[in-house]
């Protein structure tokens, strides 16, 4: 008896004449995260991709983690295969299925008959498990509106499929499908759930961390590769670019009114982090900003920052409050790092009282009163790269 894994799809079953191009970077996502466990055949049918092992001793508690934290996928469960003959069907259930129906009252059985050539039907394939169970567990009655496990027999092309349930799926659509693009990641909540949130998008996304030694500690930097560590379990590699950020905060606290201390440091980020995306292929930006939440983060703020941009700047977290931010970063297990106290540099040189309605133009006087362009080129000639993985 083989156990297998079954991946259904979600979103991707609505894309049209472009559903081949998702089925085929999903199933080379699979391929790519599969292989670092063992080996393993993917191949896609009738709106399922089988993940079948290649040797009998896989490990398929960790392939099916792996599994769930792939976007693309709506749903999956593990299965057993039998082939398509109702005894050995019927065997492979009951043998399959030991351990979960010894721990369940109640059950019912649901067929699906692709293969129209099998000579029973969906209920009389239902019937007879069914039967077969209640004889090997005679603790079970059958209950078809609230049962503890719903067992489904898939008769396809292959083989048939014996399962009890599907877990959910990480949903979204495959990495890579939706472009790629660049995230300011600091050691705060919100940015690794931007990460996440539009990495679900289908988004490639590379990662770009502003340090500023001494002011900022090698732990704080640290603290940052474990967060993209983190999301990079349902993104895959991640490209962590490490900015040097020292001198254009010393010179911005040197030069420039204090009230427009932390306007100027983010534009200053948004244009290396831009740079940076260009040269490697990126098609957008990303923040973790949500409106209001900080200074940083009004309207009139948001648009002096954006004023010095040519790209999109795509900021999933806009409208959501901190509790919302809070839940998810607890679902991609990236809160309890999030919260460990190694400041970042958005911390450093902090105003006393930050102008929350700035006006553009006073901005960029008050920017130019730097280096501007000898410090971007700098910045960007000397970062840091960490692949992530």
């Amino acid at each position: 008896m083989k156990e297998i894994i079954l991946v259904k799809l979600g979103e991707i079953v609505l894309k049209g004449l472009n559903r081949k191009n998702f089925e085929d970077t999903l199933i080379r996502s699979l391929k790519r995260r599969l292989a670092k466990i063992g080996s393993f055949h993917v191949r896609a049918a009738q709106s399922t991709i089988y993940v079948e092992p290649v040797y009998d001793d896989a490990d398929m508690d960790e392939a099916a983690d792996c599994v769930a934290h792939i976007f693309g996928i709506a749903a999956f469960a593990r299965a057993c295969s039998a082939e398509k003959d109702l005894e050995q069907i019927k065997q492979a259930a009951c043998e399959y299925l030991k351990e979960t129906m010894e721990d369940a009252k109640t059950f019912k059985v649901e067929s699906k008959r692709s293969d129209k050539k099998f000579p029973y039907k969906s209920p009389e394939i239902s019937a007879e498990v069914g039967s077969c169970l209640l004889e090997a567990f005679p603790h079970l009655t059958v209950n078809v509106h609230e049962p503890d496990v719903v067992v489904t027999v898939e008769v396809r092309d292959f083989g048939a499929y014996i399962r009890a349930g599907l877990v959910r799926g990480a949903g979204g659509i495959p990495i890579g499908t939706g472009g790629k693009a660049a995230v300011l990641i600091s050691g705060g909540i919100d940015s690794p759930v931007a990460s996440y949130m539009m990495a679900k998008r289908g988004l490639e996304l590379i990662a770009v961390h502003f340090a500023s030694p001494p002011y900022t500690s090698v732990r704080a930097e640290e603290k940052v590769a474990e967060l993209l560590h983190r999301v990079a379990r349902y993104t895959g590699r991640i490209r962590m670019f490490t900015v040097p950020f020292t001198e254009i905060q010393e010179q911005i606290r040197e030069n420039c009114h204090e009230e427009y201390f932390t306007i100027i440091m983010r534009r200053f980020m948004m244009q290396i982090s831009e740079r940076i995306a260009r040269d490697n292929g990126c098609q957008a930006l990303i923040t973790g900003e949500s409106l209001g939440q900080v200074a940083s983060q009004t309207i009139g703020s948001i648009a002096c920052t954006d004023a010095v941009c040519t790209m999109p700047v795509f900021r999933p977290l806009i409208g959501m409050d901190k509790e919302e931010i809070i839940e998810i970063s607890r679902k991609i297990d990236t809160f309890e790092v999030s919260i460990q106290p190694y400041e970042d540099c958005c911390t450093v040189f902090t105003p006393k009282h930050p102008r929350t309605r700035p006006v553009e133009a006073t901005v960029a006087e008050e920017q130019q009163k730097t280096d501007c362009e000898r410090l971007i080129d700098e910045a960007v000639q000397n970062v840091k790269l960490t692949v992530i993985q």
